[in-house]
């Protein structure tokens, strides 16, 4: 059956924007031991008291739930250096390590915190114990220095020093892998709570679960949360006026707008890469198609016919292409079409039926929610090649939202008779869950680089 959110009836009432009372947590549950060894040394503080966060125990998670690296613990390891040049190589490389990040933090008068950090090539400082030594064009040696990655300062207002942590975890991710680092995002997801006198809830926190704040309550569910790509708006679907609407919201001022409401259904809003555009499922001449919005113009203009079930549409990155979920050739599979000349190809094969398909920022992989025999799980295809790789063993898995680097999916499974969030590494070695203390958790959407 096509998305089972898609036939469901919405009310909802907007609340003022304000901190919820609980936050995710994350649970590692696998991939740790095919991870890159990496040290994060406790940043020494030089100053009274303690700074209000621990920057580099931040640092560490972060690296850790990229699935690419495993921090050493702090009591494995064999020093504390705060300077390059007390830097033990063969010990940490003993280790297996081989990229260190070192910093102290130093409260100054005006009650900011300067931070001075490096990260050091362990390998490279080996070869000369810390003073690589190239030959000079008169045949000297010369001390290059360069197992020196980078050697940072900035000065951080306290109440920043968390978001600095993640700009610094971004440094190192992409010094280290070559790709840009996705610490500095955040996620939108539902909770649902019962219990609550609104159950419903719509949530923005940072990526990692904390800072996380209440946009949007209702008494009656909320569905397809949906980032604008400068991520300062989201677009959902409602019923509060009897049947499905889609409206936009502005996250930092709660100002909403209705911008889709036809008789029926209005549905699966996607912001094309632009941020120009919406593409949403509408019912309104009898089964649901495609339509793209001209948000300037307010203009609809149809890209599906037919009598099919054509839903969850999502853009390639080039903007030319939209992906979506449809029934023409019985149980549910995933379609492309070229906006250019609404030629329709079939894109899955492989199991039972495919949907809630995105494609990752490179444009190489389509991620899906793929059923076989073993369940639902969430899968990858290579749109090169058609090899389908199944990355989960969840239970019921759904709603998968790409990082925007294409390092990690976040997606919605059930567990323990509750609706929770995950996280898969792109190349599915990776495995976390992010559990709500008080609430089941559904629909999550990553948002853009921020």
């Amino acid at each position: 059956m096509l998305k089972r959110v898609l036939f469901v009836c919405f009310l909802f009432a907007f609340s003022s924007v304000q901190y919820a009372n609980a936050s995710l947590e994350l649970f590692i549950t696998g991939g740790i031991n095919s991870a890159r060894p990496i040290a994060i040394i406790p940043f020494k503080y030089e100053g009274y008291g303690k700074p209000p966060q621990d920057v580099s125990a931040v640092i560490a998670s972060d690296l850790q739930r990229s699935g690419k690296f495993s921090p050493i613990a702090v009591n494995k390891m064999p020093q504390t250096p705060y300077n390059v040049a007390d830097v033990d190589f063969k010990a940490w490389s003993k280790l297996g390590v081989d990229s260190l990040l070192t910093g102290t933090i130093t409260k100054a008068a005006d009650g900011n915190y300067v931070i001075t950090y490096q990260l050091v090539d362990i390998a490279r400082g080996q070869l000369s114990n810390g003073k690589n030594l190239v030959l000079g064009k008169d045949g000297e040696l010369i001390s290059t220095q360069d197992h020196i990655l980078f050697n940072k300062r900035a000065t951080v207002p306290p109440n920043r020093l968390r978001e600095y942590a993640h700009r610094i975890s971004d440094l190192v991710y992409q010094k280290l892998t070559g790709e840009r680092g996705a610490f500095l995002t955040r996620i939108a997801y539902v909770v649902v709570n019962r219990k609550d006198a609104y159950p419903y809830q719509l949530r923005v926190a940072d990526y990692d679960g904390y800072n996380e704040r209440l946009v949007l309550r209702s008494k009656q569910p909320i569905m397809s949360p949906t980032w604008s790509p400068d991520g300062k708006e989201l677009a959902y679907v409602s019923f509060q006026n009897g049947h499905g609407e889609v409206y936009i919201m502005n996250i930092y001022t709660g100002k909403t707008e209705l911008v889709s409401s036809f008789p029926r259904h209005n549905g699966a809003p996607a912001f094309s890469p632009d941020g120009s555009k919406l593409a949403v499922a509408l019912s309104k001449s009898g089964k649901l198609q495609i339509y793209i919005l001209d948000l300037k113009t307010r203009k609809f203009t149809k890209i599906t016919r037919g009598n099919s079930n054509n839903t969850e549409p999502a853009w390639y990155p080039d903007g030319k292409s939209l992906i979506f979920t449809s029934d023409r050739g019985g149980l549910p599979q995933i379609y492309k079409v070229d906006l250019a000349t609404d030629a329709v190809s079939r894109v899955t094969w492989q199991g039972t039926q495919n949907q809630d398909g995105q494609i990752t920022p490179d444009g190489r992989y389509l991620i899906m929610v793929n059923r076989s025999p073993s369940g639902f799980h969430i899968a990858k295809q290579d749109l090169e090649t058609g090899t389908v790789q199944i990355l989960t063993k969840t239970f019921l898995d759904q709603s998968p939202s790409i990082a925007p680097n294409g390092s990690m999916i976040i997606y919605s499974s059930s567990y323990q008779d509750r609706d929770v969030l995950n996280l898969v590494s792109t190349d599915g070695r990776f495995h976390a869950r992010l559990p709500a203390t008080n609430g089941r958790v559904k629909s999550p959407a990553w948002s853009p680089f921020l």
